[in-house]
């Protein structure tokens, strides 16, 4: 857990002390200041506003300005109406509410005070847009930001609508490479389809007070492959261009022509480029980082030679043999906790697209199997069932992937559960450059770390000179989701450079599935 985020749980407890105090001077039971949303529903009911403010701070982007419109009005009813009261009520909360609250020279004035002081509702509403646009890209890019799960990539570890705050602390700030954009949105305007921010001023990576990532972190970052991307429907992140591309080099075209076969029908393919920042933002789990040497056996991962940490919550596809008989359902669900489902999406190839549960019609009467799709702990439940002759990794999920244009040659073909051994980039290291080499990171060199990699009569020509190594300017890491059959990771788009790197996902602060999963709410993520 980073400083930042700790300063932030600091400053949301003293946030919510000094609301205490004003509650108890405003004649409202103090401990109803400790309880999100209601706090404001008191706050709104007190000042006798409309009841409807307090629904419309759930409308997203606009509900943050309800909020600090509301919070405004609150310190008006004490009386105190100057810009810069109301400015440290919005920045610095957790010092100025406590203040109000236990200050002697402070008093709750009412309706009263409110109705005889003239200001427009305008002059309101402008106050309170520009103090939630300042706070919140200062929050979002110094400390915290939210971010919600889009696919079951990660599950059982984090689950579909898993709402996270990922600290931005964790790993140093990083600031935007872009500063110019509209606030709210990552790259496109809604229902305008258009950028949401503009490139005269491009600031190169810088990060603050910078900390690598840690081997088994679950990490956001803006994904690697989402530099170029096809805008349509179908493509975009779900499809990247360099997925296209590798499509037409295993078809017999060089990467030149494959390239143009793209850029030379915009038509089909509308290319739009994206700075770093404004790539889509993916979360998985970190299981190498700069300096391992990794290779996948049988769906588990070996780091430096021995074996890394099987998560509980890791999932994979199973074939599990019985001794003839079929599985008794409840059992399954009750004593083991299986996820029994008849209406799943099994994969076919389309990863990160389906939220998959345990298969039980999928069953073999002839060989006695099932295929199941099982997190590490029930598996090891389910092997102690006394029907249960084995059980094996299963090639579903993907069968065999085409590791793409990133680290391996075009016309190679790889086991989703197996590849050999890889080493991760590492700022500083030197490598030979030759025939395993140039396809294994001539993406990092030229896409991440600017250069011009060619292959010319027999000889690596970098930046236009002849050269036999190349030094790495970048520390890079390796990313897996837990869902390991149903994800879209590093053995498809390969290494994630640190200036990727968004921010450790460090709290489930709400989670959803047709109401609220009440179990899931303020946990730590592992």
């Amino acid at each position: 857990m980073g400083f930042g985020f700790i300063i932030f749980i600091v400053a949301t407890i003293g946030w919510h002390i000094g609301l205490y105090g004003m509650f108890k001077k405003a004649g409202i039971e103090g401990w109803k200041a400790f309880v999100p949303f209601y706090n404001t529903w008191c706050m709104v009911e007190k000042m006798e506003l409309k009841k409807y403010w307090f629904v419309l701070q759930f409308i997203p982007i606009a509900g943050q300005f309800i909020t600090i419109w509301i919070l405004i009005k609150f310190i008006e009813h004490f009386g105190r109406f100057n810009f810069w009261h109301h400015a440290a009520a919005v920045f610095l909360p957790f010092v100025y509410f406590p203040y109000m609250g236990f200050s002697k020279n402070e008093r709750y004035a009412g309706t009263s005070v409110v109705n005889n002081y003239k200001k427009s509702a305008a002059r309101e509403w402008i106050d309170a847009a520009a103090f939630a646009v300042v706070a919140a890209t200062i929050i979002r890019t110094f400390v915290f930001e939210a971010y919600v799960i889009p696919t079951p990539s990660m599950e059982k570890s984090l689950l579909v609508n898993d709402y996270l705050f990922v600290s931005k602390s964790a790993y140093g700030p990083r600031i935007p490479n872009t500063p110019i954009a509209m606030p709210f949105v990552h790259h496109t305007i809604p229902f305008a389809n258009t950028k949401s921010y503009v490139e005269w001023i491009h600031i190169p990576y810088t990060r603050w007070f910078a900390s690598p990532v840690q081997r088994n972190d679950v990490v956001v970052f803006n994904f690697p492959g989402g530099d170029t991307v096809i805008n349509k429907p179908g493509f975009q992140a779900e499809f990247a261009y360099y997925d296209e591309m590798h499509d037409y080099m295993r078809k017999g075209d060089s990467e030149q022509k494959a390239r143009e076969n793209i850029l030379n029908d915009p038509e089909t393919y509308p290319i739009i480029i994206r700075p770093v920042d404004k790539q889509e933002n993916y979360v998985k789990r970190c299981v190498g980082i700069a300096g391992d040497t990794l290779r996948l056996v049988n769906g588990i991962v070996y780091v430096n030679g021995q074996q890394s940490i099987v998560q509980p919550k890791s999932q994979l596809w199973y074939t599990v043999k019985t001794n003839g008989q079929q599985f008794d359902y409840e059992i399954l669900k009750n004593e083991i906790d299986v996820d029994v489902s008849k209406e799943i999406d099994r994969p076919n190839g389309g990863m990160d697209n389906h939220r998959n549960k345990i298969e039980l019609d999928d069953y073999d009467a002839k060989n006695g199997q099932y295929k199941m799709l099982l997190t590490n702990d029930k598996l090891e439940k389910l092997k102690k069932l006394p029907i249960v002759q084995s059980v094996t990794v299963s090639d579903e999920g993907g069968d065999f992937f085409y590791p793409s244009y990133y680290y391996y040659r075009p016309d190679s073909v790889r086991d989703i559960n197996n590849f050999p051994s890889l080493w991760v980039p590492k700022k500083g290291a030197t490598i030979e450059l030759n025939d395993d080499t140039y396809w294994k990171y001539q993406r990092v060199i030229r896409s991440y770390e600017g250069n011009e990699l060619e292959y010319v009569n027999g000889k690596y020509l970098l930046n236009g000179a002849p050269a036999t190594q190349y030094t790495f300017k970048m520390n890079y890491y390796w990313m897996m989701g837990d869902n390991r059959h149903n994800s879209q990771d590093s053995r498809f788009w390969g290494f994630v450079p640190e200036d990727h790197v968004v921010g450790k996902a460090s709290l489930i602060w709400f989670s959803w599935e047709g109401g609220p999963r009440w179990k899931r709410l303020f946990r730590w993520i592992k």
